[in-house]
C-alpha cells in the first residue's frame, strides 16, 4: 500500500528530501542549545568577563535563529511536498476512474468516490506531512535528548528510565483505544455524503412531496453517528495531554529534588546548576517527542483506513481493456448482435439480455419499444462498449467492438441518454462537447435541427447563457434538445437516442426526427421511445420483452404480427385505454 501511494510523490521528491535535511539540522541544533546553555550558566557562576558573556549570548541567538530558519524551511518544503503529493494522488484517482467501465463504477457509489477523493486524501496528506516532519523530528529529538541527558546528568538521567516507559505505555494504550472509533467513521462519511448528494440532486422531488423534515432527520442521524464516533475517539485522545503533564511534573520534581541534593552534597563538583537546567530542558524534549509520536500513531491509524480505501480505487482493474492491436477506423455504422447474452454481474443469476441476434445496416433508422425493465437501454449500451458481453459478440462496421481502440469506437457513437446531463458553463461550451472545434454556424445548424435555436435566442445572452450545475436553469425539454444538438455536432456514424425526446411535444419530436434525415442521412439512428409516433416511420422496429427481442418489423408488419406492439399502439391512439 505504501509503495502504491509513494508512486504519486513523483516531482515532489526533492522538497520531501529537503524537508528531511532541514528537520535533521533543526533537531541537532535544538539538542545542542541546552548543552551550550548549561556550560554558559556554569561559566557565569564561576565568573567570566562581559565580553565572553556577549559572545556566548550571540552564539545562542545565532543557534536559535538557525533552528527557527530550519524549522520554517522544513515547514515550507513539507507543505509543498504534501500538498503536491495530494494533488498527484487526487489526479491519479480521477484518471483511474475515467478508465472505469460502468461495471467498475457500479462497485463504488458516487458518494464513496467523492469521500475518497476529498476526506480520505486529506487524511493521507496530513499523514504524509507528519511523516516527513514530525515522524523524523520526534525520534531524532528523543534519541539526541536521551544521549545528551546522560552526558550532562549522568545518574540523574535515571529519572527517564521510569518516566519514559510510563508515558510510552500510556500513550500506546490511548492510541489503541482510539483506533476502532476512527476506523469506523469512514463508511459513515460515505452515508453522510450520499444523503447530501441525493438531497441536492432530488431537491425538486423533496419539495414536491414536502419531505424536507424527513431529509433533515436522515441527514441529522448520519451527522450524529459521525459526531458520536469522533467524540468517543477525541475523548480518548484528549488523555494524551494530562498524561504528558503528569510525566513532565514527575520528571521535574525528580530532577529538581535529586539534582539540588547532588549540587549541595558535591559543592557543584559532580553536577551544577547548568546541568540541572539542561536536564529539565532535555526532559521536556524527550517527553514532547513521545507526545508527538503518539499523535503520529493516531493520525496514521486514521489515514491507514483512508489509504486502504484510496488503494481500492487505484487497484481496481478496469473490466474493459484495449486490444493488443486495436483498430483505429470505423468503416460504417452497421451494427450486428450475434447471439449476445449479457448480465451486469458475474454473480447475477439472471441475464439482462439473452440470445440476441440483430443486424442493422448502416444508415438505417431503428426504433426500439418495450416495457420498463425489458433491457432496451442495456442493449444500446453494448454498442459503444460501455459493458462487454458475456456470450456472443457485438459488431460495428463488421468488426467486433472489442477489437477497436475504445476512443475510436466511442467517437463514432453518440448517445443521448434518458438522464440528460449538462455541465456548468455556457450553452456554447456545453454544445462543443460534441465537437470542440465546431464553428458558430455549425452550432446554430445543429441547434436548429434539434429545435433548440428558438429558446436559446429567447435568453438575453443567447449561446453565452451560463448553464448552472446540473442544468437546473433550463427545462427538461430544453435540456433534451441541447443534448441532441450536442450529439449532432459529433456527426457520428451511429446515433443512439435513449428515450431522449420524452419531455418534448409530439410536433417537436417529429421535427427533430425529420432533421435527422436531412442532416445525418448516412448515420445509423437507433431510437428508444415510449411513444409509437416516435418510431412508427423507422426502417425497423424492435419490440423487447424481458431481455429478449420479441418481434421485429416495420410499423405495418408489427401491427399484424405483434400483440405487444398492437396493444401499445391502441392504448396510445385511443383505441384501447386512455391515450397518452
Amino acid at each position: 500500500m505504501i509503495k502504491r501511494l509513494a508512486g504519486s510523490v513523483r516531482e515532489y521528491k526533492k522538497p520531501t528530501i529537503l524537508t528531511l535535511i532541514f528537520i535533521i539540522a533543526e533537531a541537532i541544533i535544538e539538542t545542542a542549545i541546552p548543552f551550550i546553555t548549561a556550560n554558559f550558566v556554569n561559566n557565569i557562576k564561576r565568573g567570566i568577563e562581559i565580553n565572553e558573556i556577549l559572545r556566548m549570548g550571540l552564539v545562542l541567538i545565532l543557534l536559535a535563529g538557525a533552528s527557527l530558519a530550519c524549522g520554517a524551511a522544513a515547514g515550507f518544503t513539507s507543505a509543498n511536498a504534501s500538498t503536491g503529493f495530494a494533488k498527484n494522488l487526487r489526479g491519479d484517482i480521477f484518471r483511474k476512474v475515467q478508465q472505469y467501465s460502468f461495471e467498475n463504477i457500479d462497485r463504488f457509489s458516487s458518494s464513496s468516490l467523492v469521500t475518497r477523493m476529498t476526506t480520505d486524501i486529506t487524511n493521507v496528506q496530513m499523514s504524509y506531512m507528519m511523516l516527513t516532519r514530525i515522524a523524523i523530528r520526534a525520534p531524532l529529538m528523543f534519541t539526541f535528548s536521551v544521549i545528551m541527558a546522560y552526558v550532562m546528568g549522568g545518574a540523574l538521567a535515571s529519572a527517564f528510565v521510569v518516566v519514559i516507559p510510563l508515558l510510552a505505555f500510556g500513550l500506546t494504550m490511548v492510541a489503541k483505544k482510539a483506533m476502532p472509533a476512527f476506523r469506523s467513521v469512514f463508511k459513515k462519511y460515505d452515508k453522510l455524503n450520499e444523503s447530501i448528494e441525493e438531497n441536492v440532486r432530488a431537491m425538486r422531488v423533496v419539495k414536491g412531496f414536502s419531505r424536507e423534515d424527513y431529509e433533515k432527520e436522515k441527514f441529522g442521524a448520519a451527522a450524529e453517528n459521525i459526531r458520536r464516533d469522533f467524540t468517543k475517539a477525541e475523548r480518548i485522545v484528549a488523555l494524551n495531554m494530562p498524561l504528558m503533564q503528569l510525566c513532565m511534573n514527575i520528571n521535574m520534581v525528580f530532577v529538581l529534588f535529586i539534582g539540588a541534593k547532588m549540587v549541595i552534597q558535591s559543592g557543584g563538583l559532580t553536577i551544577d546548576v547548568g546541568q540541572i537546567s539542561a536536564m529539565l530542558t532535555y526532559g521536556m524534549q524527550i517527553l514532547m517527542s513521545l507526545m508527538m509520536l503518539s499523535m503520529i500513531f493516531v493520525m496514521l491509524t486514521i489515514s491507514a483506513e483512508s489509504a486502504k480505501r484510496i488503494c481500492e480505487v487505484l487497484d481496481e482493474t478496469p473490466t474493459l481493456s484495449e486490444p493488443e492491436n486495436p483498430v483505429f477506423d470505423v468503416p460504417d455504422g452497421s451494427v450486428d448482435f450475434v447471439n449476445v447474452s449479457f448480465k451486469y454481474s458475474a454473480n447475477a443469476k439472471q441475464y439482462a439480455l439473452s440470445n440476441v441476434d440483430l443486424h442493422i445496416k448502416s444508415g438505417m433508422t431503428v426504433g426500439i419499444i418495450g416495457g420498463t425493465g425489458s433491457s432496451k437501454s442495456t442493449l444500446v449500451q453494448l454498442i459503444p462498449r460501455l459493458y462487454d458481453v458475456n456470450d456472443g459478440k457485438v459488431m460495428v462496421g463488421g468488426i467486433d467492438v472489442r477489437d477497436y481502440h475504445i476512443d475510436t469506437l466511442r467517437s463514432a457513437v453518440a448517445m443521448v441518454l434518458q438522464k440528460n446531463v449538462l455541465f456548468s458553463g455556457t450553452i456554447k461550451e456545453n454544445l462543443r462537447w460534441g465537437n470542440e472545434n465546431a464553428t458558430d454556424d455549425e452550432i446554430r445548424e445543429a441547434c436548429c435541427l434539434a429545435q433548440a435555436e428558438e429558446f436559446i435566442n429567447s435568453f438575453p445572452k443567447g449561446y453565452e447563457t451560463v448553464i448552472e450545475q446540473g442544468g437546473t436553469n433550463v427545462s427538461g425539454g430544453q435540456k433534451q434538445r441541447l443534448c441532441i444538438a450536442r450529439a449532432l455536432l459529433k456527426k457520428p456514424k451511429i446515433l443512439i437516442l435513449d428515450d431522449s425526446t420524452s419531455a418534448v411535444d409530439t410536433r417537436t419530436d417529429a421535427l427533430i426526427r425529420e432533421g435527422f434525415g436531412k442532416y445525418i442521412p448516412e448515420t445509423t439512428k437507433i431510437i428508444i421511445a415510449q411513444r409509437i409516433s416516435s418510431v412508427e416511420n423507422a426502417d425497423m422496429i424492435l419490440v423487447m420483452d424481458n431481455g429478449k427481442i420479441s418481434d421485429v418489423g416495420t410499423h405495418s408488419e408489427l401491427m399484424q404480427t405483434s400483440n405487444i406492439y398492437r396493444e401499445v399502439y391502441m392504448q396510445q391512439t385511443g383505441g384501447g385505454a386512455d391515450s397518452e
